[in-house]
């Protein structure tokens, strides 16, 4: 803990949070039951409502980044200008920056972490690697030394055999993970890998480690005090995840007996001891399914995690208030046998993106809001009604968490929560996440973190009730000019056979083709699965009790709003949701494919110049949003044009580059 030597030891009265959106109202409300004096920091141009929940807010200006939260001086400079003591830095930002600790130190303000020392050794996972297995601490084979170049990693690779798993070196979050199944698939991995760590972290260092199959992700929290104490608090499972990123998290693990939970548990002790950790923290391991006895140290997380609640619900210790004690200087109230997990918690994590486009970022405004409630439920949020989602931050909005007796109630619990949750005019995966609950495997408990990775793609397209597919059909004709934006580029249903059309309801999104029209039949079924036909009937809304109207027009005062490519209409006794279908882009040829952007972002890489020749398949550009890069290939041979730029801010669908067939071009 960096601590200036003149530190009184009782509780502080002032404490900035370094941080934004639902992980700073999170950590207020411990501020504020403690009756601790709080303050905000606040890029002028962020639209997270954070500020509210403070008593006062401090201003970091305008502009990127590395300007506003990642501004070390202004943090600083925010902390003398309102006297607080402290500074708890939440997860992402700052966090672990030992740079920022040690500032902290100088500047006479307590770091709410652990010491400079060990973020710098811990996020190094290089070196993380190194003083774990000083503790007797077994860690995954690979190769992993400090400034390996592009040739070393290959060879490094064909030595421990594939599969393997590219990670850098700095950072986490799964930000720079690339599985390699083949050789042949290297090269370019590590490219993309190195630019994306660069982008995230700052540093483009990686190394490489032998893929486990069958693995499951198992982290520990542990806690640390000035005074030498260390306990730990019990595992999580984390294995549900989508591109490394975690999607459910619960705890405990449904895999481990409790001699594995002890063991386990032994070895992040070891883990923090190794570094002289202080504070909260939590130490991550990858576990065989087959083989649950033997977990390897993957990384520790020197801070807060994003899935701490589930935690707290089993244990009843409230981690933030630990955190701040822990940092004035107060020995552990807590030993080993005082902690005791009750029943079973579980998080899901809402994003602001679409499962149905490969899980690609979204964003738009909140229509209307609506959060589950209850004994058993906790929401920690960052989004109210009004506030703008877009594409500078992560795509993370809001957690659900529910607790039960046991796992399967803990579960339902949170599938009805997910059920009562609605963020209007956002796309978000709150339809994807019920249906991944309801997957047989996970409600067994038999879970990897591939899971999504194969399946996800099947459990979005199931994302809605069959009958949604069937009356999520909707047509402009009779709309009263009010709502005008419904089909910006002129498309009607009647008059577009063939065509497909996405409809969105609460719950996900229905596919819709028109394939006929008749008098006698407003819609029917299609034979391809989760696709439905539609006439141009006007308008179907299932109603909260079930029952099935038809509108010839939209009704008075039923709220409509524009939002990027799409329309949004809301009933106001129904929660559904109509998107029209985006508009296409007119007076172009049918011979030039184009390449479009999949989510608002960043041009961050041209992979071919304009006028080049391609093969079907080759990269052209890559598009980077909420720290998530997509790459744009080529859909068939030809000649390239290029009509966005590295670093142009881009919109979704946007048109990026056209390439022109190589039988058109002749």
């Amino acid at each position: 803990m960096q601590m200036p030597d003149t530190l009184d030891t009782d509780m502080f009265h002032t404490v900035l949070v370094a941080n934004r959106g639902e992980i700073a109202i999170r950590v207020a409300r411990t501020l504020r039951d403690l009756g601790i004096r709080s303050v905000a920091v606040r890029a002028e141009d962020d639209p997270s409502p954070h500020p509210a929940h403070f008593d006062e807010v401090i201003s970091l200006g305008t502009g990127p980044l590395r300007d506003t939260y990642l501004s070390i001086e202004k943090v600083i400079e925010a902390a003398r200008a309102t006297g607080a003591q402290a500074i708890h830095p939440g997860y992402g930002f700052l966090s672990e920056n030992a740079a920022f600790a040690q500032a902290c130190a100088d500047a006479g303000v307590v770091f709410i972490g652990p010491p400079a020392s060990a973020i710098e050794t811990m996020g190094d996972k290089i070196s993380a690697r190194h003083a774990v297995e000083s503790r007797g601490v077994a860690t995954v084979p690979g190769i992993a030394e400090p400034g390996l170049d592009d040739a070393a990693l290959i060879a490094g690779a064909e030595q421990v055999g594939f599969p393997v798993l590219i990670k850098p070196a700095a950072g986490g979050g799964g930000k720079g993970m690339y599985r390699v199944d083949e050789a042949a698939q290297l090269a370019s991995a590590l490219a993309a890998a190195r630019r994306e760590a660069k982008s995230s972290f700052g540093d483009d260092t990686l190394f490489i480690e032998r893929f486990v199959t069958n693995p499951r992700h198992i982290e520990v929290q542990v806690l640390a005090d000035t005074h030498g104490n260390v306990i730990h608090l019990g595992e999580r499972e984390c294995s549900l995840q989508r591109r490394h990123q975690k999607v459910i998290e619960e705890a405990p693990s449904p895999l481990l007996t409790e001699a594995q939970r002890a063991s386990i548990g032994s070895a992040a002790v070891e883990t923090a001891r190794s570094v002289g950790y202080v504070g909260a923290g939590t130490v991550e391991f990858i576990v065989a399914a087959d083989r649950p006895d033997e977990p390897f140290f993957m990384e520790m997380n020197t801070r807060l995690q994003v899935e701490h609640p589930v935690t707290e619900m089993v244990t009843g210790v409230d981690l933030v208030e630990q955190q701040l004690r822990i940092a004035a200087g107060e020995p552990l109230a807590i030993a080993q046998d005082d902690v005791t997990l009750t029943g079973h918690a579980i998080e899901a994590r809402i994003y602001a993106e679409d499962p149905a486009a490969g899980f690609l970022p979204t964003g738009g405004t909140v229509l209307d809001l609506r959060w589950p409630a209850g004994r058993h439920v906790r929401v920690d949020a960052g989004v109210e009604h009004g506030t703008t989602v877009g594409s500078s931050y992560d795509p993370m909005i809001a957690k659900v968490i529910a607790h039960g007796g046991d796992r399967a109630e803990a579960i339902e619990r949170l599938r009805d929560a997910l059920r009562e949750t609605s963020v209007l005019g956002v796309t978000t995966n709150r339809g994807f996440l019920r249906a991944l609950l309801d997957e047989p495997s996970v409600r067994a408990g038999d879970l990897d973190t591939g899971f999504i990775d194969r399946e996800g793609e099947r459990i979005a397209g199931a994302q809605l009730p069959a009958e949604a597919l069937a009356i999520a059909a909707a047509q402009q004709r009779g709309v009263p000019p009010a709502v005008g934006a419904w089909a910006p580029d002129g498309w009607r249903m009647s008059g577009a056979v063939g065509r497909r059309a996405r409809f969105r309801d609460a719950d996900g999104i229905a596919e819709v083709q028109v394939l006929r029209a008749t008098e006698d039949q407003p819609y029917h079924w299609d034979s391809s699965p989760g696709v439905a036909a539609a006439r141009e009937v006007d308008i179907f809304v299932r109603r909260a009790d079930g029952t099935v109207q038809r509108f010839e027009q939209l009704p008075t005062g039923v709220p409509v709003a524009a939002e990027g490519d799409g329309t949004w209409v809301w009933t106001p006794d129904g929660d559904w949701l109509v998107e029209a279908p985006p508009r296409t882009r007119r007076g172009r040829a049918a011979a030039e494919p184009t390449l479009a952007s999949p989510m608002p972002g960043t041009v961050v890489a041209a992979h071919a110049a304009d006028g080049d020749t391609v093969t079907e398949g080759q990269a052209i550009v890559s598009v980077e949003a909420m720290k998530m890069e997509h790459v744009l290939r080529a859909p068939v041979a030809g000649t390239v044009r290029l009509h966005a730029v590295v670093g142009e801010q881009v919109t979704r669908g946007q048109e990026l580059a056209t390439v022109t067939p190589e039988e058109a071009a002749a």
